[in-house]
C-alpha cells in the first residue's frame, strides 16, 4: 500500500504524465479544450470519477479499495511496476527540463550584461557624432556667404557664353546650309539644322541682323526644293528614294495637295511598269486564236512570286509610306490611296486571271495551290493597309481558280473512263488464238473499276490540297463550306457518278449512228455490272469519302442524297440489261427469222436430222449462259414439276399429243383448230416478251429466249407449210424443248412459246399430218 501512495502523487503534479500505461509525453487536453475535443469530457465533469487518476477529483483510498476489490494480486502488482515506471519516467523529464530552462536563464542574463555594456559605449559615439555634425553645419554656412557674390557672377557669364554659342549657331546657319544642300551632300541635316534655327529666325525678324540670315537661309532651302521636285519627276525613282523625297518636301512646308498627287503619279508610274513587265510574259489577247497555243515561259509560281514581290511589295510599301507622309493633312485622305490601288489591283488581278487560264492541263497541283496560297498571303498584308483594296476580287479570283481546276479535273476523270472503255473494247474485240484465252470479263470489270475508282481517290487527294491547314486561303468561308458541297461533292463526285450512268445508258438509248461502231454485247452486261456495283457499295463509299475528307458545313447548300445516285445507277444498270437481252435476242432471233424466211416449206423432204440452224441457236444459248454467269448470279428458277425431266426429253409426249395435235392435224376433226387454240390461250399465262429482266443468270437468259421463241413464232406465222415442213417444225421444237428449258427460270414459259409455234404451223400447214412422237425423239438424240 505505501508503494501506491507516491504513484498517485506522482502522477497529481505532472500534467505531462501518461496515465493508463502511457509511458510517452504527449500531453492529454484539459478543461476547456479538452471538452470540444473529448464530448465524454463533460460527462466526466458532470459526474466526477473519483478512481481516474488522472481527473483533478482523484481520491487515493477510493482507487486503492476499488483495484484491491476487483483485481487479483498478479494484476495489483503488475499495476504497481506499471506505475512505479511512470513515475521514474516523469521525475526525468521533470529533471531534463529544470537543467534545459537553467541554462537558456544563465545565456540570458549573459546578453542582457553585454548590451548594457555596449549601449553606454555607443550612447557616448553617437553625442560625438551631433557635436561634429554641427561643426559642418556652421562652416558650411560661413563658406557660402563668403562665396555668394562669386557665384551668382559665374552663373551670369555662363548664360553670356550659352547665348553667344547661339548667336554663333545662328550665324553659321547658312553656310552649313549651303555645304549640306550642295550635290553630294546631306539634305537630311540642312533640313533639320533649318528646323531648329527657323523659329528663332522668325521670332527675331524684326532685327535687321536675324532678317539677314532668315533670307539667306529660305534662298537656300528654295533652290534645295526645286532640286527635290525635279528628283521627284524622275521615272527611275525607287519607292524609299520617292518617300524621302517627298518628306524632306513636306519638312519644306511645299503644299501636301500637290505632293499628294506627285507621290501618287510617281508611284502609278512605278507600279504600272511592274504591271507591264508581267504582261509582256502572257500572250497578246488581241491575237488571233489559234489551236496551239505557246506554254508559257515560266510557270505559275514563278510569276505570282514576281507580281508578290514587284507588284504587291512595292504596293505596300507606297501604301505606308503614303500614309506615314499625309495622315492628317486636308485634301490627302485615304479616299485618293484607295481609289488609286483599286484601279490598279484590277490590273494585276486581271493579269493573274489570264495567267491562269493558261494552265490548260493539269500539270502540278501543289504548284498551283502554293502560287495561289502566296498571292492571298500577300494581298491579305496588303489588305491591312487598304481594306477597300480589293478584297472581294481577290478571294473570287482564288475561289474560281480552284473550281477551274476541279473542273478539269471532272474532265480529265472523264477522259480516263473513256480510255478505260476503249480498252476494255479492244481486249474484247482481240482475237484469241486457239488454246490462248485472253482476260475474262471478271478480270476487266475489276480492272476497270479498280482503276476508275483509283483514279477517283487519286483526284480527291490533289483537290484536299486547297483546304491543307498550312494553306491560308483555306480558311475563307467558301473553301470551308461551298468549295466542300458544291465544287467537290456536287461539281466533282456526284457528277462524275451521274456522268458515268448517263455515258453507260448511252450505249443502250443512244441512236447508232451511221457508220459508228455498235457497243458489244459483252461490254453492255459490264457495264451493268459495273453500274450494279455503284449502286451496291461503290457510290456510298465514294460519297462517305468526300464527306470525310471535305466535311460540309452544319448549315450548307441541299446536298445530293446517296440513294437517288443509287437509283440512277440502277436504272442506267436496268436499261443496259435490259438492252444487252434485247440485242442478244434480236441476234438469235435473226438467225432463226432467216431459216424460216429462206427454206421452201412446201417443197421440204421428210425431215431426217435436226436443222443446223437449232444447234446454232443452243450453242449461242449456252455461250451467252456462260458470259452472262461470269458477271451474275445463278437466280432463283420456278419449282419444276413431276414429269419436267421427262418432258424435257419429250415436249409432244403421247399424254399431250392427242389433246392438242389430234383434232388439229386430223382433216375430219368436228371441232375447229382456231376455236381451240382460243380456248386455250384462255387459260394458259400471258406471257409478257419485253419485260424488264432481274439482275440475275436465270431472268437474263429467260428474256433472250422469250424473244427468240416469239420471233420464231411469227416467222412460222406468216409461212405456209408442207407436211414435211410440219414434221420439221415439229422435231426442230422437241430439239429446242431438250436444251432451252434448263436456261430458263419457268419451263413452262419456253414450252408454251414452242406450243404456240406447233400450233401456227399447224394452221398454216395444207396437209397437218404430225410425225410419230417416238420418230421425233430418235431424230433429236441422232442429232
Amino acid at each position: 500500500m505505501a508503494a501506491v501512495e507516491p504513484e498517485g502523487s506522482g502522477a497529481g503534479y505532472s500534467p505531462g504524465g501518461g496515465g493508463g500505461g502511457s509511458s510517452g509525453g504527449w500531453r492529454r487536453p484539459h478543461g476547456p479544450l479538452q471538452r470540444y475535443y473529448d464530448p465524454s469530457a463533460a460527462e466526466a465533469e458532470a459526474a466526477p470519477d473519483p478512481t481516474d487518476i488522472n481527473g483533478p477529483h482523484f481520491d487515493p483510498e477510493v482507487f486503492l479499495t476499488k483495484i484491491r476489490s476487483e483485481c487479483p494480486l498478479g494484476q495489483l502488482l503488475a499495476r504497481e511496476a506499471a506505475l512505479g515506471r511512470e513515475i521514474r519516467a516523469l521525475d526525468s523529464d521533470m529533471q531534463t527540463l529544470l537543467y534545459e530552462n537553467y541554462n537558456k536563464f544563465i545565456s540570458a542574463t549573459d546578453t542582457i550584461r553585454k548590451m548594457k555594456v555596449d549601449f553606454r559605449r555607443m550612447e557616448a559615439e553617437m553625442d560625438d557624432l551631433a557635436a561634429n555634425m554641427e561643426a559642418i553645419s556652421t562652416s558650411s554656412a560661413r563658406v557660402s556667404a563668403a562665396l555668394q557674390d562669386r557665384h551668382r557672377r559665374g552663373a551670369q557669364l555662363a548664360g553670356v557664353q550659352a547665348l553667344l554659342r547661339k548667336l554663333q549657331s545662328l550665324v553659321e546657319v547658312p553656310g552649313r546650309l549651303r555645304r549640306w544642300t550642295a550635290p553630294g551632300g546631306e539634305p537630311a541635316r540642312a533640313l533639320r539644322c533649318h528646323a531648329r534655327a527657323r523659329a528663332v529666325l522668325r521670332h527675331y525678324r524684326h532685327l535687321p541682323s536675324f532678317r539677314a540670315i532668315e533670307d539667306e537661309s529660305q534662298a537656300i532651302m528654295a533652290g534645295l526644293a526645286q532640286r527635290l521636285r525635279a528628283r521627284l519627276r524622275c521615272e527611275t525613282l525607287e519607292p524609299k528614294e520617292l518617300t524621302e523625297c517627298v518628306e524632306m518636301l513636306l519638312q519644306l512646308e511645299e503644299p501636301p495637295e500637290e505632293l499628294c498627287g506627285e507621290f501618287l503619279s510617281q508611284a502609278h508610274t512605278r507600279l504600272e511598269a511592274e504591271l507591264v513587265a508581267l504582261e509582256a510574259e502572257l500572250p497578246p489577247t488581241d491575237s488571233p486564236s489559234c489551236t496551239t497555243t505557246p506554254p508559257p515561259a515560266s510557270d505559275i509560281l514563278d510569276f505570282v512570286d514576281r507580281g508578290s514581290s514587284a507588284f504587291v511589295g512595292t504596293l505596300c510599301l507606297l501604301a505606308a509610306s503614303y500614309r506615314s507622309l499625309f495622315e492628317g493633312h486636308p485634301g490627302a485622305g485615304d479616299g485618293r490611296l484607295e481609289a488609286f490601288a483599286a484601279a490598279l489591283t484590277a490590273r494585276y488581278f486581271e493579269l493573274l486571271e489570264r495567267r491562269l487560264a493558261l494552265e490548260r492541263g493539269l500539270g502540278d497541283t501543289s504548284l498551283l495551290v502554293r502560287a495561289l496560297d502566296r498571292f492571298h498571303r500577300r494581298l491579305r498584308a496588303l489588305l491591312e493597309l487598304l481594306p477597300a483594296a480589293g478584297a472581294e476580287a481577290g478571294a473570287s479570283l482564288v475561289a474560281r481558280a480552284a473550281r477551274e481546276r476541279v473542273d478539269r479535273y471532272l474532265r480529265a476523270l472523264q477522259t480516263f473512263f473513256l480510255g478505260c472503255l476503249g480498252d476494255v473494247r479492244q481486249a474484247l474485240a482481240a482475237p484469241r488464238p486457239p488454246g490462248k484465252e485472253g482476260p475474262g470479263l471478271p478480270d476487266l470489270l475489276a480492272t476497270l473499276a479498280s482503276s476508275v475508282l483509283g483514279q477517283l481517290k487519286a483526284v480527291l487527294a490533289y483537290v484536299q490540297l486547297f483546304t491543307a491547314r498550312d494553306v491560308a486561303f483555306a480558311s475563307l468561308p467558301y473553301f470551308k463550306g461551298e468549295f466542300c458541297v458544291e465544287a467537290v461533292r456536287e461539281g466533282l463526285v456526284v457528277a462524275f457518278v451521274r456522268w458515268l450512268c448517263c455515258t453507260a445508258r448511252g450505249f443502250a438509248d443512244g441512236p447508232a449512228e451511221r457508220g459508228a461502231p455498235v457497243a458489244p454485247p459483252a461490254l453492255l452486261l459490264l457495264l451493268a455490272r459495273l453500274c450494279l456495283d455503284y449502286e451496291a457499295t461503290t457510290i456510298s463509299y465514294i460519297l462517305t469519302l468526300t464527306d470525310e475528307q471535305f466535311p460540309p458545313p452544319d448549315s450548307g447548300p441541299a446536298v445530293t442524297p446517296g440513294p437517288s445516285l443509287c437509283a440512277e445507277a440502277r436504272g442506267a444498270a436496268q436499261r443496259l440489261l435490259d438492252h444487252y437481252v434485247q440485242v442478244q435476242g434480236a441476234a438469235v432471233a435473226q438467225m432463226l427469222r432467216k431459216s424460216v424466211e429462206t427454206r421452201d416449206w412446201l417443197g421440204t423432204v421428210e425431215p431426217r436430222n435436226v436443222r443446223a440452224v437449232m444447234k446454232r441457236v443452243v450453242e449461242d444459248i449456252t455461250a451467252i449462259d456462260v458470259q452472262v454467269g461470269q458477271l451474275f448470279e445463278e437466280g432463283v428458277r420456278r419449282a419444276q414439276s413431276s414429269d419436267s425431266s421427262r418432258r424435257a426429253f419429250s415436249v409432244y409426249s403421247s399424254s399431250r399429243a392427242p389433246g392438242r395435235y389430234a383434232p388439229s392435224y386430223t382433216p375430219s376433226a368436228p371441232m375447229d383448230t382456231h376455236l381451240l387454240s382460243n380456248i386455250q390461250k384462255l387459260f394458259s399465262e400471258r406471257i409478257d416478251i419485253f419485260s424488264p429482266v432481274e439482275f440475275n443468270k436465270v431472268s437474263v437468259l429467260t428474256g433472250i429466249i422469250k424473244i427468240s421463241l416469239k420471233t420464231l413464232l411469227e416467222c412460222v406465222r406468216l409461212r405456209t407449210l408442207g407436211r414435211f415442213g410440219l414434221q420439221q417444225v415439229q422435231v426442230d421444237g422437241h430439239y429446242l424443248q431438250l436444251y432451252l428449258w434448263r436456261f430458263a427460270a419457268d419451263e413452262r414459259v419456253v414450252q408454251g412459246l414452242l406450243d404456240e409455234v406447233a400450233t401456227s404451223a399447224a394452221h398454216r400447214c395444207l396437209d397437218p399430218v404430225p410425225m410419230e412422237h417416238s420418230v421425233v425423239e430418235l431424230i433429236c438424240e441422232r442429232g
